[in-house]
């Protein structure tokens, strides 16, 4: 580069800036109306928020009560049984020992005065009518259920809508017997 075309830029001057136009003044009600605008729809919002979490609330505390509590034996002996109560479905679930690695689930359905059976080693549930002024104990159905899974003469249920949603929903996925 040669030092007349350095003096030649250094002899111009620098571009003048021109300032930025200003943006338009908002008039003062203008600012007040749309502040109270927004203000309004953040107090709708929060009304509504109130309101949906309300109801929510009411909805939880009306829906099904559902009790869990584990039964120890006397003196704190013996296996202890795991229950869980639905008072909307008149049912009490156990989850019981099917032999030395397995466990099973007793359903009594007291609205259908059916038990119900599923050992999770087995693909299969297995119910009974029972009586409603003689339940057998649980014991006496665990011990009468898995004589019967091993006797291999269960009748196939041809109708599963007699069944209540719990047994349904235990016994979906695999042929319910009676037993």
């Amino acid at each position: 580069m040669d030092d007349s075309s350095k003096e030649a830029l250094m002899e111009e001057a620098p571009p003048r800036y021109s300032e930025s136009p200003r943006p338009p003044c908002v008039p003062h009600e203008l600012k007040s109306l749309l502040l109270l605008v927004a203000l309004v729809v953040v107090a709708l919002v929060v009304v509504n928020v109130t309101f949906l979490l309300l109801g929510l609330h009411l909805s939880e505390s009306h829906a099904e009560t559902v009790l869990r509590m584990t039964i120890h034996g006397l003196d704190g002996e013996g296996t202890p049984q795991q229950l869980a109560m639905s008072k909307k479905e008149r049912t009490g679930t156990f989850a019981v020992r099917d032999g030395l690695n397995a466990s099973a689930a007793v359903v009594y359905d007291y609205g259908k005065l059916l038990v119900g059976y599923r050992s999770w080693r087995q693909r299969a549930c297995y119910i009974t009518r029972v009586d409603k002024d003689n339940v057998p104990g649980l014991d006496a159905v665990t011990e009468s259920f898995q004589r019967r899974q091993d006797e291999d003469k269960a009748v196939p249920l041809a109708d599963r809508s007699i069944l209540g949603t719990t047994i349904n929903i235990l016994c979906s996925a695999v042929p319910v017997f009676w037993a």
